[in-house]
Formats: C-alpha cells, sequence, structure tokens
C-alpha cells in the first residue's frame, strides 16, 4: 500500500468505503484457547492468519495489539510482522496498538521502528503514551507526517486509574489538556487544506463527562479520535454524543471482544465485522 498520500486521506477513504469500525486482533490467551487453539506460537499463528483472511479488505483499520505477540518473543513478533504485511496487501489500514513513549535516542527508534520509511513491515500508524510529556513524543509525530502515517497517543482513557493523571491540574491546564492542545496545533496545517490530521487521539468512549468538564475541544483537534468501550464495552450513542459532541465525524470506534467472538470461523467473523462497523456507523449518526 502507498503512502505517498496522507494518513488522514487514506483514513477518510477507508472508512467511506468500509464503515468506521476498528477491529481488534487481541489473541489473549483465553480468546485463543476458546476458539479451540492451543495457546502457543501455533495457536497464535493460526488465529491471526484467520483474523486477516476476515479482515483483510473488509475492514477498515485493523488493531493487532502487539504485547500479545511480543509474548512469544521474535517468532511472535515475526508472526505481527507478517500480519501487518498481508493487511496491507489487502488494502486494509494497520494500527499496532504498542502505546510507545520515551525521550530522546529511544523515542527516535521507536519512531523508526514503527514509522520509518526504512521500517521492518511498518503499520500505518501506532499508539503512543505521552506521559513522559507531549513534547518527548516530537520525533514520532514528525516522522509520521514525512512518511505519510499517523499517531494515536493517549488522551483520555476508560480505565479506572487514567484520571489521576490525566484530569491532573498544573498551571491551569489538565494534563490531558495539554495533549488535546498539542494535537491541534499538529493537526493545524492539514486543517488548513480541509484535511484530517495525522495525529490522532485515543478517547475512551465511556469517560462520561471528562471532556466537558475539563474544557476540551475535540472537535479542533481536526485528527481522528480512537474510541475503545463502544458496543460490548457498554458505550452507547449517548455517550458518544456525550463525549464526542461536534467531533463525532472523527470518531474510529474499537472493537475486539464484540468481534472476534465470533470465531474461530473466518466467514463468522467477517459478517461479525461487517454487521458491528453497520452498528457503529449507526450510533455515529
Amino acid at each position: 500500500m502507498s503512502t505517498t498520500s496522507t494518513f488522514g486521506q487514506r483514513l477518510r477513504e477507508a472508512t467511506r468505503r468500509h464503515g468506521p469500525l476498528c477491529a481488534g486482533i487481541d489473541p489473549h490467551r483465553a480468546l485463543v484457547e476458546s476458539w479451540g487453539l492451543t495457546y502457543d506460537l501455533d495457536g497464535l499463528r493460526a488465529f491471526t492468519r484467520s483474523c486477516v483472511e476476515a479482515f483483510g479488505g473488509h475492514v477498515a483499520v485493523v488493531k493487532p495489539q502487539s504485547a500479545f505477540f511480543e509474548v512469544f518473543g521474535s517468532a511472535g513478533v515475526a508472526v505481527l510482522e507478517e500480519a501487518v504485511r498481508d493487511l496491507r496487501d489487502a488494502g486494509t489500514l494497520v494500527l499496532v496498538d504498542a502505546k510507545r513513549g520515551d525521550i530522546g535516542t529511544t523515542m527516535d527508534a521507536y519512531a523508526e521502528a514503527f514509522l520509518g520509511k526504512d521500517a521492518v513491515d511498518a503499520p500505518d500508524a501506532v499508539t503512543l503514551s505521552p506521559y513522559l510529556g507531549y513534547g518527548s513524543l516530537r520525533p514520532a509525530i514528525d516522522l509520521a507526517e514525512q512518511t505519510g502515517r499517523g499517531v494515536f497517543v493517549l488522551a483520555l482513557t476508560s480505565n479506572p486509574e487514567g484520571p489521576e493523571v490525566q484530569h491532573a491540574v498544573r498551571d491551569d491546564r489538565s494534563v490531558a489538556g495539554t495533549v488535546v492542545t498539542g494535537a491541534t496545533a499538529d493537526n493545524a496545517a492539514a486543517a488548513a487544506r480541509g484535511e484530517l490530521g495525522h495525529v490522532g487521539l485515543v478517547v475512551g468512549a465511556t469517560v462520561g463527562s471528562a471532556v466537558q468538564d475539563l474544557g476540551l475541544d475535540l472537535a479542533a483537534v481536526n485528527g481522528p479520535l480512537l474510541a475503545p468501550g463502544v458496543g460490548a464495552q457498554g458505550g452507547t450513542a449517548e455517550d458518544l454524543k456525550r463525549v464526542f459532541g461536534d467531533a463525532l465525524a472523527n470518531v474510529l470506534p474499537a472493537s475486539s471482544r464484540e468481534v472476534l467472538g465470533a470465531g474461530p470461523d473466518v466467514a463468522a467473523l467477517r459478517e461479525r465485522a461487517a454487521r458491528t462497523s453497520e452498528a457503529m456507523a449507526s450510533l455515529l449518526a
């Protein structure tokens, strides 16, 4: 898949063609075994290949969770790389959920690993953690723009521990607010062109009134908003409207359990993904 176009352009086209769903590939032990597979490298490979066959060319975005591959060492990472390559060859955007974040040359290396022009089987985008400061992510944010890729930065997560960091305030601005402000600035050039920016945010669909409480303007970000927690995890149409408001058109709802529960049959997985995408589109209407 070419990266001559921007990530925002490719994402808009993918969701227009296939709907808004971001389907997860989460081969954790319980799920792999529920498919009747052994929790080992062979099981990981079989699980992943079924997902790739089901989703490739049929879903807008696929999000493999890197940790579930890394647990099997270099051989597991090779399975992830193969999945990224095959999905992209099928015309499907790939977001690797790795939540990388560091400083200096270490952040440079993470950026090159996932986003560089010479990266091995590079995905279209990667998730990043900003809790060494949003500015520490600069190598990845800038490199993604140069190579036509994207990043999704954690902003407001729905886990119970999240608010103690994300809602913390210094100089009258919350930590989440600094992330939103940074992403807005980095997407400003794309906004001026009338395009979706390459810096996305991760905002849980079940964070309640946090966006309003913290005074965040998600619409101004002009970037994709990855929204875990929709559907099986409890997020409703009302939740989405309350959390995202005027930014609803930029929401990319993520679903793993709801779709993967249809496995291991490839046709059933594909059908579940299609129905889930349709349901997500209705929630966002």
